[in-house]
C-alpha cells in the first residue's frame, strides 16, 4: 500500500527540496553555498527579460539572499565550469554532468538551421567552426562579421531577425559542437567550440546509453522536485513523457522513487527516497517568474492552489497582474504576487501593482515589505516605492512606510 500523505506535507516536501523551507542565511553568501544552492536546483532557466533583473539571479537570491552575482559569473565563465550553457527546461545554465544526456534528448530543430538547404548549412558550419577555433569567444554578430553575413532574414519566431550565419550557430549550439564561454553586458552570448569551453569529462567519453541518460536526467528532476507526478518530473528538462514514464517505473523498482497518495492530488505521484519532510516550513522568498518552483503551473495550481501565468507577451490592457510579476512565498503558501519593476536612474525599486490571495495571511503586508526592502537592497536600490494598485498596495504601502535602504553591495550594473 502506497504512503499517504496531506498535500501540507507535499508542500513542506517540495519547498525543503527546492531549498525554499527554510529561513535563508543571515551571514556572507559564499561561492561554496552558491555552488550547492544551484547543484540542488540542477538547472536555472536564463531569460533576457531585464525590467527587474536577469532572471537567473533571481532564484539563488530567493533561497540565500544577499549574494554576490559575480560567483555566478565566476561558475558560468571560468574553468573548471560548475555551470554551463545548454537547451533544458528552456535556455539554461546546467550541472555539466548532464549535458551529454540533453543532448540525446532535446530536440529543438525550430531554434536553429531548420529548413535551410543541407549543403548550404554544412558549409556555413564549416566556416563558423574553424572561425571559432582560431579566435577567441565570438558573439554572433562577431562571428557574421568575419564571414560578410551581415544580411539578417525576415522576422520569425516572436521578432527573431537572424542572419543565416547565427541561425546555424544556433544549430551547432543545440547539437552540442559549439557552445557559450559567457555573455557579454548586452546579454550576447560568446560562442565558442564545445571542447574549449566544456569539462573534459562531458567531451571525452562516449556517448551514453539513452535510457541510462533519461533514468539520470529524471532522477535529478524527481531529487530537484522532492516529490511530483510524472509529467512534473519530464516538465523539469522538458523530455518526452513516454521516456519519462519508462524511467519512472525503473527508479520505483530500484527503490529510489516511491508511489504515495497525496490527499486532494488525484494523480499517480512519487516521492524521492532521499527527499526530507520538514516539520513546518519558515521560508520567506520572492520568485523570478523563471522560477524552478513554479515551471510547470498544473502543479502549482494542485500543489499550491495557485493559478499563474507570465504576461509579459499580452497585450498590456489584457494583463490581469502586470508585466513581470513574481509570486510571493511566505512559509508554505504561495500569497501574494507583485508587479516589479527597477527604476535604475531613480534607484527605486517599483512595485506597480500588488495583489494578495484570497487566503493571505494576516502578516502578508508586513512580510512582503521586508522583503521588498532586502530585494532592494540586493539591486542597490534605495527606495521601495508602491504604486496604488492592487487590493494589497494600501495595507502594503503602510508597511513599508519611509525607506533607508541599507546595502551591502550593489549589482554591477553591466550585468543587471
Amino acid at each position: 500500500m502506497n504512503a499517504a500523505l496531506t498535500l501540507d506535507q507535499a508542500r513542506r516536501i517540495a519547498l525543503s527540496a527546492q531549498g525554499l523551507a527554510s529561513a535563508r542565511p543571515t551571514s556572507l553568501v559564499t561561492a561554496r553555498q552558491v555552488g550547492r544552492t544551484f547543484d540542488r536546483l540542477q538547472l536555472i532557466q536564463i531569460d533576457s527579460v531585464n525590467v527587474l533583473v536577469r532572471s537567473h539571479y533571481l532564484p539563488l537570491f530567493s533561497r540565500l539572499g544577499d549574494y554576490d552575482v559575480d560567483i555566478v559569473h565566476r561558475m558560468a565563465g571560468r574553468a573548471p565550469r560548475r555551470m554551463v550553457e545548454y537547451w533544458a527546461h528552456e535556455a539554461s545554465y546546467i550541472r555539466p554532468q548532464h549535458f551529454e544526456d540533453l543532448r540525446l534528448w532535446q530536440k529543438r530543430a525550430w531554434v536553429g538551421a531548420h529548413g535551410m538547404e543541407t549543403a548550404e548549412r554544412l558549409e556555413l558550419a564549416r566556416r563558423i567552426l574553424a572561425v571559432l577555433e582560431s579566435s577567441r569567444p565570438l558573439t554572433a554578430r562577431q562571428v557574421s562579421a568575419r564571414l560578410g553575413h551581415d544580411d539578417a532574414g525576415p522576422k520569425t519566431n516572436w521578432g527573431w531577425n537572424w542572419n543565416a550565419a547565427k541561425r546555424v550557430l544556433e544549430h551547432l549550439f543545440e547539437l552540442g559542437e559549439v557552445s557559450a564561454a559567457g555573455r557579454t553586458a548586452q546579454f550576447e552570448r560568446l560562442y565558442s567550440p564545445a571542447g574549449k569551453v566544456l569539462p573534459a569529462q562531458c567531451t571525452e567519453k562516449p556517448a551514453p546509453d539513452p535510457d541510462q541518460a533519461m533514468l539520470r536526467l529524471i532522477e535529478a528532476a524527481a531529487s530537484a522536485h522532492g516529490i511530483g507526478t510524472i509529467r512534473c518530473f519530464a516538465d523539469y528538462f522538458r523530455v518526452g513523457v513516454r521516456p519519462a514514464t519508462a524511467a519512472v517505473e525503473e527508479l520505483v523498482r530500484q527503490r529510489i522513487l516511491e508511489p504515495v497518495t497525496v490527499t486532494g492530488w488525484d494523480r499517480h505521484v512519487f516521492r524521492h527516497a532521499e527527499a526530507k519532510l520538514p516539520r513546518k516550513a519558515t521560508g520567506r522568498a520572492l520568485l523570478s517568474p523563471f522560477d524552478s518552483l513554479v515551471f510547470e503551473r498544473r502543479r502549482l495550481q494542485e500543489l499550491f492552489n495557485f493559478h499563474y501565468r507570465i504576461e509579459i507577451y499580452t497585450p498590456a490592457p489584457k494583463r490581469r497582474y502586470g508585466y513581470y510579476v513574481l509570486p510571493f512565498l511566505l512559509r508554505d503558501r504561495l500569497v501574494a504576487r507583485v508587479d516589479l519593476k527597477a527604476d535604475r536612474n531613480g534607484g527605486k525599486l517599483l512595485v506597480r501593482g500588488s495583489f494578495a490571495e484570497r487566503d493571505a495571511p494576516a502578516d502578508t503586508a508586513v512580510e512582503l515589505a521586508d522583503e521588498l526592502r532586502a530585494m532592494a537592497a540586493w539591486l542597490g536600490m534605495d527606495d521601495v516605492v508602491v504604486e496604488q494598485r492592487g487590493d494589497l498596495a494600501a495595507s502594503l504601502a503602510a508597511a513599508v512606510g519611509p525607506n533607508v535602504i541599507r546595502r551591502q553591495g550593489t549589482l554591477d550594473a553591466a550585468h543587471t
